[in-house]
């Protein structure tokens, strides 16, 4: 696994540039319950305060405070009254970017992810979407701001890059900047959630 500062060296970069280097990812979780890890296989970039589809467009609050960095820790935020959904701080510091996790595959702890997924059917379904990651994995809102770097949360970057080619397109369910290409996901992969444009989506460009 790579050490804090070489991992945080790989995610320093933009979040449009940073967040493709996450596929292939593996996010592992050590809980009580035991070990679940995820390949991941989706992201999405969300850059700051020249993106308004990102939670930091308007500045810095106490709610996206750990997207301000530094890079390679855990921003958690809770979606709707009933998901959280997780995110990987990227960038340089101080200018709170993030790579929300959308998808993946399960390679550890299946039989646990299966018990935090009933509603599952098949076990490309465990982690197919952010909020069924989180569950998948176990992450809730005492997760965030974890350094995974070390601890009970980590993520071990790919040592080669993907084989199979990397696909973009628009970002799933945003009203603001809703046609910047700022999704990554492999290609070919069952895991990877499906598109949904939000019906009050505008095609406001980034700044």
């Amino acid at each position: 696994m790579p050490g804090s500062a070489d991992l945080r060296e790989q995610l320093v970069a933009s979040a449009p540039d940073s967040a493709p280097r996450l596929l292939g990812a593996v996010l592992r979780h050590e809980t009580a319950d035991g070990p679940v890890a995820v390949r991941i296989t989706e992201v999405e970039a969300y850059a700051g305060a020249r993106d308004p589809g990102s939670h930091a467009y308007r500045g810095r609050t106490p709610r996206n405070e750990v997207m301000f960095g530094p890079a390679g820790r855990l921003y958690v935020y809770f979606t709707y009254g009933m998901h959280h959904c997780c995110n990987v701080v990227v960038g340089p510091e101080g200018e709170a970017s993030a790579a929300l996790l959308r998808a993946g595959e399960v390679v550890e702890g299946v039989e646990l992810a299966r018990t935090r997924r009933l509603a599952a059917r098949q076990d490309r379904d465990l982690a197919r979407g952010p909020a069924r990651l989180c569950d998948a994995l176990g992450i809730d809102g005492s997760c965030n701001g974890a350094d995974l770097t070390r601890g009970s949360l980590t993520v071990t970057l790919p040592a080669e890059p993907p084989r199979g080619p990397v696909r973009t397109g628009p970002r799933v369910g945003l009203r603001l900047a809703a046609d910047v290409p700022w999704r990554f996901w492999l290609d070919g992969e069952p895991t990877v959630s499906a598109y949904k444009r939000s019906p009050r989506a505008t095609p406001a460009p980034t700044r």
